[in-house]
């Protein structure tokens, strides 16, 4: 039995990990679909209809609509698009960031390796929440980005690096780790003799061999950006409207929530589904890509 196949085993066995791919891939989909559906229902989901203000949920309408008359679900498929857009794409930049700088301080070692942990360190001490929300205030305008700064992605791209540029630390630590179980194997040692070059040998060599934590801190760190992300757009820091994301939606419904408290509640529970299961599947990623439980299941 391959190491793949042992990995998919045991993810399966993981009842919690399979519902939360399940239920993730079921949000995907549906937030995929928003333009289809809205042609299905020939509603323009950004059209303003103030005759129509909570409105109750119809045939038309599935669930209801909101202060200025759009499309309750339509909106919510949109901003779950921006939403898990925002998560992938700052997971991923904050993965590569220390996936890089992990590997350079565990496989060189000396004095890169302990100016990079420091940096990492002096990262980690600062106070994550507050440090985001005064990146996100600061205004672009007076840093040069002039127009551009009014465009409706400028504030997708901003998210995005402001999360990467903080989140690469636990990706790092991880690597490093990892890079440093991986130097000291047999295959490592062989490549050195063969005279193979040292990024040759951390690319070719090691990293395959520390993916598997990779691939879990990456997955687990899409739950907190979209947290994050929330967090500043509830704030007013972070997605601005017109462009839709869970948490400006929430903010918008703030002011309204005893007149219309299901404005509140899907965004919320769209949050709370979409990071919980993010994290049973980190969860699953962990037991199934772990080499100590392949190591235990083998030896049973």
């Amino acid at each position: 039995m391959g190491t793949g196949t042992r990995a998919w085993h045991r993810f399966r066995g993981h009842r919690f990990g399979l519902a939360g791919l399940v239920l993730l891939s079921l949000l995907v989909i549906a937030c995929l679909s928003a333009g289809w559906l809205a042609g299905a229902l020939g509603i323009d989901p950004e059209a303003v209809d103030l005759f129509s203000q909570y409105g109750a949920p119809t045939s038309a309408h599935l669930l209801g609509q909101d202060d200025l008359g759009r499309d309750v679900l339509l909106r919510l498929l949109a901003g779950g698009q921006v939403s898990l857009s925002v998560a992938f794409v700052a997971a991923l930049a904050a993965a590569s960031i220390g996936t890089a700088i992990g590997l350079a301080a565990g496989y060189w070692g000396g004095w890169l390796d302990a100016v990079l942990m420091r940096l990492v360190d002096s990262v980690i001490a600062l106070p994550l929440l507050p440090l985001l929300i005064v990146l996100a205030a600061i205004d672009p305008a007076k840093l040069g980005f002039g127009p551009w700064a009014e465009e409706q992605s400028f504030g997708l791209i901003r998210i995005v690096v402001i999360v990467a540029a903080v989140g690469w630390t636990t990706p790092a630590r991880l690597v490093r780790g990892a890079t440093l179980a991986a130097r000291a194997q047999g295959y490592v040692q062989a490549a050195r003799a063969l005279g193979v070059a040292p990024l040759a040998i951390a690319v070719r060599h090691i990293l395959p061999n520390v993916s598997g934590p990779l691939i879990v801190a990456t997955t687990l760190a899409m739950g907190q950006v979209i947290l994050f992300e929330s967090a500043l757009s509830f704030l007013g820091l972070g997605i601005q409207p017109p462009t839709p994301s869970w948490g400006n939606m929430l903010t918008g419904a703030q002011e309204i929530i005893w007149q219309a408290p299901m404005l509140a509640i899907y965004p919320g529970l769209a949050i709370f589904l979409t990071v919980m299961s993010v994290n049973f599947l980190g969860d699953a990623l962990q037991d199934a890509l772990a080499p100590r439980a392949t190591e235990r299941q083998d030896a049973a």
